[in-house]
């Protein structure tokens, strides 16, 4: 009879742990940022039909990175467990904190057993309140550690440098339109040499907002009005048509004003950086 290889416990919860980090980082990164009126979710996603961010119950939203099976699975459950409580109880008893909780007993109890891999997953849960106060954001890693996040949170792929990014530049109390031009800014500043500049249908959006009418405040953004709002919030780089079509008298004469750098409103004029080749990275 053979005497089986020993490991010691430590060494076993460091291999797993890299195990499970280092097919996290394989994936792309995903972003939940908080803004005026909700929370919004952003994605760097190729796939129309296999979606990072979901729906869970009425004010809540569930966003994950890492292997697609893996966190699912978790949604799915997550998705049974809201229901069957609204459904025993009352709707205003499925809480973000609860939900969180059973999430990060399930990942914690697969990290700890010996007899099956770790999950190579990282999922966000987030509940919109009646301000922003109120609003709750959970992030949950692999281990089954969970973290009260306030204003941002990041996970997947180059989370650190993403995360820099946004911490530079981010502000309480965005606008949705600054706030998902930060976020799709973010992913295209992931450590690489060359800043990439993602396309709409490259990315996946959704919002918790607490405007909205409806009982559920979960809303995903088309293409088509992603577009449009990421046009809007980009920085003007040509000069006004006031400044260049302006009239000119037939009668003025030139003067040496005319001649000083304050007349020339051209000189002024910001230059665009050249635009990046797409990224041809798989999903």
């Amino acid at each position: 009879m053979s005497v089986p290889f020993y490991v010691s416990p430590e060494q076993l919860m460091r291999d797993r742990a890299d195990f499970a980090r280092k097919g996290i980082a394989k994936g792309r990164s995903a972003i939940a940022l908080q803004y005026a009126d909700g929370i919004l979710f952003v994605a760097e996603n190729r796939s129309p039909a296999l979606h990072k961010v979901a729906e869970i119950y009425d004010r809540m939203a569930f966003a994950a990175v890492g292997r697609y099976n893996e966190f699912e699975n978790l949604r799915i459950a997550g998705v049974r467990l809201a229901d069957m409580r609204g459904y025993s109880y009352d709707r205003r008893d499925v809480t973000g904190r609860a939900l969180a909780n059973a999430y990060a007993q399930t990942l914690g109890a697969i990290f700890s057993s010996g007899g099956e891999k770790p999950l190579e997953v990282e999922i966000l849960v987030a509940e919109i309140g009646a301000t922003a106060a109120d609003d709750q954001i959970y992030r949950l890693t692999y281990d089954g550690s969970i973290a009260d996040v306030r204003g941002y949170a990041v996970m997947g792929g180059p989370a650190e440098q993403v995360a820099d990014y946004v911490g530079e530049h981010y502000q309480e109390g965005i606008s949705l339109a600054g706030a998902l031009r930060l976020a799709v800014d973010a992913l295209g500043h992931d450590g690489s040499s060359d800043v990439r500049e993602l396309t709409p249908d490259q990315i996946e959006v959704a919002v918790l907002d607490r405007t909205r009418t409806q009982v559920r405040k979960f809303k995903r953004i088309s293409e088509e009005t992603l577009a449009r709002i990421l046009s809007e919030s980009r920085p003007d780089t040509t000069p006004s048509e006031s400044a260049a079509e302006a009239p000119v008298e037939a009668d003025a004469t030139p003067t040496a004003a005319d001649d000083s750098p304050e007349a020339s409103p051209a000189d002024d004029v910001p230059v665009a950086p050249p635009e990046d080749p797409d990224d041809d990275r798989p999903l």
